[in-house]
C-alpha cells in the first residue's frame, strides 16, 4: 500500500479550511444536535440528520463533525451512511478526518482507514496526536508493517513521539504485528514508561510467548493495574501454562485490585484445561456477586468451564437459562459433550442448533465431526461435508479438513477420506497422520506406508504421530520386519524417542507373532512404566498362542497397573476356558463378582436414515425388536445350512453347547446388522460400530452373512476396520 514519505509532512506545506462555523457555544447548545445524543437506531440519525439540513447546519464542519461520528462510531451506526456523509464535505477539516479513520479503524476493513489518511494527507490536512493511536490501530490489525513504519517515521516529524497516546499506539503496533525489537525500541528511548506503556510491551512479549521476558517488564512495573494482571494471565494461558495463570490470578485475589470481565473469562478457560472445578465455583460466585451474570461472554466461559470439568449437568442448565444464545454458546456446549464422550447427546444439541436457525461456524464442525467418528454416523457428516462444499468454498482452515478425513475413515468409507485428501490444495502434517492412520486402521498396510514415503519426499518431517501410523498399519498386517525396521529408523534416522503407543505397537506386533521373549525384551528397555494398554495387548496374545503360564504373569502384572479393569479378568478367562479348566474360569468369575467389577457389555451402533441406533448383548428394548429376531433366526438358519459351526470356546460360562450358541448368536454386532437387513435396501453396505473387539465366531459368521445376503458389511471394532464381502474379511483373519 502507498504511504506518503516523511517529506511529505510538513507544518509549512499544509493548510486549514478557513473557519467559517457560528460560535462553537452557539453550536454545541444547538437542539437538533443535542437530538443525536439521543439516536437509538440508525432511523433516528436519519432523522436528525433532516432536521439538521432544514435548520441550515449541514453547511457548518462542526455539526458534520458531529453527524460523521456518530454514524462512524455509535454501536448502531452505519459506516456506509457516514462515508456518504462524509463525500458531501468539500475540504473535510482535521476532526472529521480523524473520526473517518476512527470509523474504519474500528470495523472489519481497517485496510480502509489507512487509505483515508493517506488522502489526508495529500490533501493538505495535518494528522495530530488524535489521528496516529486510530491509524496504528488499523496497522496492528492488518499486520501492516511497512505502513506501520512508514507512520512512525511521520510521527518523528511532526515530533509527536513524546505523546503519550501516540507512544503507546507505536508500541502496541509494534508488539501487535511481532516487532518486539522495534517495540522495546521505542520503549527504551522514551522517558514516558508508565503503566499503559509497559503493558503494552508486556502484553506483546505474552502474546508472542516470551513470558520471561514479560514477566521481567511485569515485575519492574511501577504501578500494575488490571490490564497489565490480565496481559500475564492471559500470555500463560495462550501458552498452555495455566496452573501458572492461575497462581498469577491467585495473587490478584489476594490484593486488593479488582478483576474484571476480560480476567474471568480467562481464568474459567484456566479452570476448564486445568479441571479446577472448585476455583471455577468461586468465580462463578463472584461474576454473580458483580452483576455479570447476564453478559454472555461471561457465561459462555462458564458454560465452557463447567462441561470441560465434568460438570455437564450445570453446564446444561447455564445453557438452557440463557435466552438469546449466541454461536459460541452452542459450540461450547457441543464441545463440551464431545470433551466428555458424551457423542450422542453432542449429535442431539447439534440438530437443536440446526432447528433454532442459528448458523454452525468452523468450530461447531470441530466438535461434531469427532462425534460423528465415534458414533459411525456417515450420513450427518457427509451432510457436513456438504454445507462446508457450499458455505465455506475459500475456507483455509487445514484443521477442518483434516477432521473430514478422520470422520470418514473412521466412519468406515475410506475412499472419501482419500478424495477429501487428494482434493486438499496444501497439506497440513496431521493431514498426512490422519490418512495413514485411516488407511491402517482399514488395514490399507500398503497404502499406507506408500502414503508415508510420498510425504517423505515431500519434504515433509514425520513425529511421533505420524510413526504411531505407521507402525499400526504394520501391527494390523502383521508386516513384522517392517514394523521393526520402521521402529528403528523413528529413534535412529528421525531422533524421535519411542512414546507408550509405538512400544504399544511393536510389543503387540511381536506378541501375536508369537515372540514372546523378543516382546518382553524390547518392555524392559522402556524408559517409562508400561501402562494397562501394552499388558493387555500381550495378555491378548498369550490368549492367541494358549499361553496359559505366561497369561497369569502377564495378568498379575495388569492388574498391579489397574486393579479395577474387567478386560484382565476376562481375558484370562477366556485363556482358561480355551484350556478347558472351567474350575479356573469360575475361580475368575467369582472374584469378578466379589469385586464389584462388571464387564463392559457389548455395544453396537449403526445409523440408518441419519438415526444412530445402539444395541446390547441380547438387547430386546428396540421398537422393532419383534423384526429383528426373526431375522436373526433367519440368518442362525441360513448360516447352518451354509455349514457354519459357532467357536463356543469364548464364552465364559461352563454351559451345555446349545446354550453357548444362542448367547453368540445374540452379540450385539450380530443385532446390528440384523437390523441394517431389514431397515436398508438390498445390496446397500451395512456400516456397524462395535466398542469391543470382535469375536471370532462373530466374525467368521459375519463373512458368511456377507456372502448369503449379498451384502458389504464394514465393522469397526475397538481395533480396526473389517470389511466383509462375498465371505471374505479384509483383515485376512488376522486381528
Amino acid at each position: 500500500m502507498f504511504s506518503p514519505s516523511p517529506a511529505a509532512i510538513s507544518p509549512s506545506t499544509l493548510h486549514f479550511p478557513p473557519f467559517s462555523d457560528p460560535p462553537y457555544k452557539f453550536l454545541q447548545n444547538h437542539p437538533s444536535l443535542a437530538l443525536l445524543s439521543k439516536c437509538k437506531n440508525i432511523r433516528n440519525l436519519k432523522q436528525v440528520h433532516s432536521q439538521i439540513i432544514k435548520t441550515g447546519l449541514h453547511n457548518t464542519q462542526f455539526a458534520l463533525s458531529k453527524l460523521i461520528e456518530c454514524c462512524a462510531v455509535s454501536p448502531f451506526g452505519d459506516l456506509r451512511y457516514a462515508l456518504l456523509v462524509f463525500e458531501t464535505v468539500e475540504e473535510p477539516n482535521q476532526v472529521i478526518w480523524n473520526t473517518i479513520i476512527r470509523g474504519h479503524s474500528l470495523s472489519p476493513s481497517p485496510t480502509l482507514a489507512i487509505r483515508f489518511y493517506v488522502r489526508m494527507i495529500l490533501s493538505g490536512v495535518l494528522p495530530n496526536s488524535y489521528t496516529f493511536p486510530f491509524i496504528l490501530k488499523s496497522c496492528a490489525k492488518i499486520a501492516a508493517t511497512r505502513e506501520g513504519k512508514q507512520i512512525h517515521a511521520h510521527v518523528l516529524k511532526l515530533g509527536l513521539e513524546t505523546n503519550a497516546f501516540v507512544h503507546t499506539s507505536l508500541i502496541n503496533m509494534y508488539a501487535q504485528i511481532g516487532e518486539l525489537e522495534s517495540a522495546r525500541l521505542v520503549f527504551d528511548k522514551s522517558s514516558l514508561r508508565d503503566a499503559v506503556s509497559y503493558t503494552a510491551l508486556i502484553t506483546g512479549y505474552a502474546s508472542r510467548g516470551y513470558l520471561d521476558d514479560a514477566r521481567k517488564l511485569f515485575d519492574e512495573i511501577p504501578v500494575r493495574d488490571v490490564v497489565s494482571w490480565n496481559a500475564m494471565i492471559a500470555g500463560y494461558a495462550q501458552s498452555g501454562r495455566y496452573e501458572e495463570a492461575l497462581t498469577i490470578f491467585q495473587e490478584i485475589r489476594n490484593g486488593n485490585l479488582m478483576p474484571n470481565e476480560s480476567t474471568m473469562v480467562t481464568v474459567l478457560s484456566a479452570c476448564a484445561h486445568t479441571g479446577s472445578l472448585e476455583l471455577g465455583n468461586w468465580v462463578r460466585t463472584w461474576i454473580e456477586e458483580h452483576g455479570l451474570g447476564t453478559n454472555l461472554h461471561v457465561v459462555n466461559a462458564l458454560i465452557d468451564m463447567y462441561s470441560k470439568c465434568g460438570d455437564l449437568v450445570k453446564a446444561r442448565n447455564l445453557f438452557e437459562s440463557v435466552e438469546q444464545r449466541d454461536v459460541i454458546s452452542w459450540n461450547v456446549m457441543i464441545g463440551g459433550y464431545t470433551h466428555m464422550n458424551h457423542y450422542k447427546e453432542a449429535l442431539m444439541l447439534f440438530r437443536q442448533m440446526l432447528q433454532s436457525n442459528v448458523e454452525p461456524n468452523d468450530v461447531t464442525f470441530l466438535s461434531i465431526l469427532p462425534a460423528c467418528a465415534y458414533l459411525g454416523a456417515l450420513d450427518l457428516g457427509k451432510w457436513i461435508h456438504a454445507y462446508i462444499d457450499k458455505n465455506f468454498q475459500n475456507f483455509k482452515n487445514m484443521s477442518l479438513w483434516t477432521s473430514l478425513i478422520d470422520m470418514y475413515a473412521k466412519c468406515g468409507n475410506i475412499k472419501a477420506a482419500e478424495q477429501v485428501f487428494d482434493g486438499m490444495g496444501s497439506k497440513s502434517l496431521a493431514s498426512w497422520n490422519s490418512m495413514i492412520s485411516g488407511l491402517a486402521m482399514h488395514g490399507n498396510a500398503d497404502k499406507a506406508l506408500i502414503l508415508f514415503t510420498r510425504m517423505v519426499n515431500e519434504g515433509f518431517k514425520p513425529d511421533g504421530i505420524t510413526f504411531v501410523g505407521v507402525l499400526s498399519a504394520c501391527n494390523h498386517a502383521g508386516l513384522l520386519d517392517l514394523g521393526r525396521q520402521y521402529f528403528k529408523s523413528m529413534i535412529q534416522d528421525y531422533k524421535i524417542s519411542p512414546k507408550l503407543q509405538h512400544y504399544g505397537c511393536m510389543i503387540d506386533l511381536l506378541g501375536r507373532g508369537g515372540l514372546f521373549d523378543e516382546a518382553e525384551a524390547l518392555m524392559k528397555t522402556m524408559e517409562m512404566k508400561q501402562d494397562g494398554a501394552i499388558w493387555t495387548s500381550l495378555l491378548g496374545a498369550c490368549r492367541v498362542h494358549g499361553r496359559v503360564e505366561l497369561g497369569e504373569s502377564v495378568a498379575k502384572h495388569l492388574l498391579e497397573v489397574e486393579p479395577e479393569n474387567p478386560g484382565a479378568y476376562v481375558l484370562l478367562s477366556n485363556i482358561y476356558a480355551g484350556a478347558g479348566r472351567w474350575d479356573d474360569v469360575a475361580r475368575i468369575r467369582t472374584r469378578l463378582n466379589d469385586k464389584g467389577i462388571k464387564k463392559v457389555p457389548g455395544c453396537s451402533s449403526i445409523e440408518v436414515d441419519s438415526v444412530v441406533h445402539e444395541f446390547l448383548v441380547g438387547d430386546k428394548v428396540h421398537p422393532q425388536s419383534k423384526q429383528i429376531y426373526e431375522m436373526l433366526d433367519e440368518i442362525d438358519t441360513l448360516l447352518e445350512k451354509s455349514g457354519f459351526v459357532p467357536d463356543t470356546s469364548e464364552v465364559l460360562y461352563d454351559m451345555d453347547e446349545e446354550w453357548k450358541e444362542g448367547a453368540l448368536s445374540h452379540h450385539s454386532e450380530k443385532l446390528a446388522i440384523a437390523f441394517g437387513l431389514i431397515s436398508t435396501k438390498a445390496g446397500t453396505t451395512i456400516r456397524i460400530v462395535k466398542n469391543l473387539r470382535v469375536c471370532g465366531t462373530c466374525h467368521s459368521a459375519t463373512k458368511l452373512i456377507s456372502k448369503i445376503f449379498k451384502r458389504e458389511i464394514i465393522a469397526r471394532d475397538r481395533n480396526r476396520f473389517h470389511h466383509f464381502k462375498d465371505g471374505i474379511c479384509s483383515c485376512n483373519d488376522y486381528w
